[in-house]
């Protein structure tokens, strides 16, 4: 998230801060998805604890150093991660946001499209929601 004064940043804080958690975690989920479209590094790095993994829908683990290295290299990019059915549970400082996702890109440069179930995990630290678990469920075609 690239601002242009202090002054944008602590509005836009100020915003976040009266959003329920609800409402928090439906605009990350969303700036996440556009931060993997756009290939932003850094912007992907922010959402996601630093022990963050997902667990692949063939069952693999995958942690987010690997992950950001495949992204880093432009082995994987996306063209497309969209999501509905969105739900989100909060229980404190801890939260369950699960929704159908489709995805389209290249993986290795090879073309990919995808329709899964996404379950990911935040907790909140330091005042600050991050995604610790990512699991993804494919439907069979």
């Amino acid at each position: 998230m690239c601002f242009k004064s202090g002054r944008s940043l602590v509005r836009r804080k100020e915003a976040h801060q009266r959003m329920s958690p609800e409402e928090q975690l439906l605009r990350l989920e969303k700036e996440f998805a556009e931060a993997v479209v756009k290939n932003d590094l850094e912007a992907i790095a922010r959402f996601v604890a630093d022990d963050w993994i997902i667990i692949d829908a063939d069952g693999g683990i995958v942690d987010k150093v690997r992950f950001l290295t495949v992204v880093k290299s432009h082995d994987l990019t996306h063209e497309i991660m969209e999501s509905d059915d969105i739900r989100v549970r909060v229980y404190g400082d801890s939260a369950v946001v699960t929704t159908l996702t489709r995805t389209k890109g290249k993986f290795m440069r090879q073309d990919f499209s995808t329709q899964e179930r996404s379950t990911d995990f935040f907790v909140k630290v330091d005042g600050r929601w991050q995604c610790v678990l990512t699991q993804l469920t494919r439907f069979a075609k």
